[in-house]
């Protein structure tokens, strides 16, 4: 069984609930976000991710350039870093 670390997403921009927000995937797929930044953060890779209508583009200090379709139509525009939990 592959073990999956939690993961923080600590995010600055628009098209989200709140200008800024911490975003955290619990081991079990769930997620919440909380209002603000959350710390502690361990810094582990920094992007950009716009969402335009249904086409996402996510530019990853880490994974490179990744794009995916959505279902829903959106705008956003947001900074981020991936922190470990």
């Amino acid at each position: 069984m592959v073990k999956v670390t939690p993961k923080k997403y600590i995010e600055i921009g628009i098209g989200n609930t709140w200008l800024v927000r911490t975003e955290v995937e619990c081991e079990n797929g769930e997620e919440y976000e909380e209002k603000w930044i959350k710390g502690p953060v361990y810094f582990q890779s920094a992007y950009i991710r716009i969402w335009f209508w249904k086409s996402v583009i996510i530019f990853d200090s880490r994974e490179g350039i990744k794009t995916m379709e959505k279902n829903c139509k959106k705008f956003k525009l947001i900074f981020g870093i991936v922190s470990k939990q």
